[in-house]
């Protein structure tokens, strides 16, 4: 039985672009205050200082249908900017849609932001009761389940504490006990899970899958974790710029797509900057690729045991200290295997960075991959100041497949169990 239709969803927002503005001195922008205190009083003609602005519309969702069945469990995977958090707003009414249609049958309970749906002078005990509240449970179905959620939410020694003092991740805890126990038809989560410690999002993937598989609670679930999708979802929803690219119960093939997304300018084992994308003060990144030592660009797919480099090549526009430069590498499933950059060596031995194009290289160790394809993204960033090229957000990146060449024993011709798939020495004491 659908729980959820949503038919030809859309939603526009109007972005407003303020004109550019050459210096004013203090005493023009006094003037200019007195003159539109006038104006209103008098209704005397525009000032020459009035700001000009320009709009411009810009379309979150377009045409979204879909069907969700009671007891699914949906996940919503997309880059930042696909509509995700829209369409979860828009199910839980907390923002209306500008064209098309959904049908909602059941309570909903939603868990979208720090801070959904508590009040911060209230404490944690008044809370729940309020959450309840809103939910349209009585004040003794909120008892029932009280002792529960607190004990669920592990924040029982601040329970009389305004909210406002908790830590965010004491907050989500209490947030999310809250939404899972107080019994709605409808469970939405968005990927504020993050916030709290790895055992509670292990103890809140526990928590969804059983209200859905034992009480037939239907959860939709947005997250950037691929595992957390896999282990939780029995389908999954993946937005592309608003729209809805693919949604399956073949969880696997999905979250594939999503990743090595065919609709992705960067797909390749080679990324070139088109123009002006990246731009920014410090460096701009021109060229990110997989070569050999002598700089060749590597046929694919790469044997586990052969020479393999990454090159970036950019230009240096601004000397800065904090300055990080390197690759994230991922496998075909999402895992993250590790982070490199120019800077994680002593500090005498960092490449001595200076103003103009400059090509930086590191190998990838030999032996080290198992069979399969991976992910490779740019990092750019300051350290702790700034993120250029975020990875698993706006990273341009390239594509390692790797097969053969795992180990010279005859007992390894294939593919090793496990994600890595090192040739280590062994001694016989």
């Amino acid at each position: 039985m659908a729980v959820i239709q949503v038919e030809n969803l859309s939603k526009k927002y109007i972005l407003s672009h303020e004109g550019r503005e050459s210096y004013t001195a203090l005493r023009d922008v006094m003037a200019e205050r007195f003159r539109a205190f006038g104006k209103r009083l008098f209704s005397l003609h525009a000032s020459p200082f009035t700001h000009h602005s320009s709009q411009e519309e810009f379309w979150a969702l377009k045409d979204v249908s879909f069907e969700i069945n009671q007891g699914d469990r949906v996940g919503i995977i997309g880059r930042n900017g696909a509509g995700k958090s829209t369409l979860l707003k828009i199910l839980s009414r907390i923002v209306e849609p500008t064209t098309g249609r959904v049908r909602i049958k059941g309570r909903v309970a939603s868990l979208l932001e720090v801070g959904t749906g508590f009040h911060p002078e209230l404490t944690g005990r008044e809370n729940i009761f309020l959450n309840g509240a809103i939910l349209g449970m009585s004040r003794a179905e909120i008892q029932r389940k009280f002792d529960e959620i607190v004990a669920f939410a592990e924040v029982e020694q601040f329970l009389d504490t305004p909210v406002k003092r908790y830590s965010s991740g004491m907050y989500v805890r209490l947030a999310f006990a809250v939404a899972a126990h107080l019994e709605p038809e409808i469970l939405i989560v968005d990927e504020v899970l993050a916030v709290g410690d790895a055992q509670f999002q292990k103890k809140c993937l526990g928590k969804m899958e059983d209200v859905s598989a034992k009480e037939g609670r239907t959860v939709l679930f947005v997250s950037h974790n691929m595992n957390a999708i896999e282990q939780l979802c029995t389908s999954v929803m993946f937005l592309v710029k608003g729209e809805l690219n693919n949604y399956s119960d073949n969880v696997r093939s999905v979250m594939v797509e999503y990743l090595f997304n065919k609709n992705n300018k960067f797909d390749t084992n080679e990324w070139v900057n088109s123009g002006k994308e990246y731009e920014n003060p410090w460096f701009i990144p021109l060229k990110f690729y997989i070569a050999n030592e002598h700089g060749d660009n590597q046929l694919m797919p790469v044997s586990n045991n052969s020479e393999m480099w990454l090159y970036i090549e950019g230009e240096v526009t601004q000397i800065d200290p904090a300055l990080q430069v390197g690759y994230a590498i991922y496998t075909n499933e999402g895992d993250l295997l590790y982070w490199s950059c120019q800077v994680d060596v002593a500090e005498e031995k960092w490449p001595k960075l200076e103003k103009g194009n400059c090509v930086l290289k590191s190998q990838i160790p030999k032996r080290l991959l198992n069979e399969g394809t991976y992910r490779i993204e740019l990092i750019v960033a300051l350290y702790y100041r700034q993120w250029l090229c975020r990875p698993a957000d706006n990273s341009p990146y390239v594509l390692l497949t790797v097969k053969g060449g795992l180990s010279d024993s005859p007992y390894w011709m294939v593919k090793r169990p496990g994600i890595l798939a090192p040739v280590l020495p062994w001694i016989l004491e």
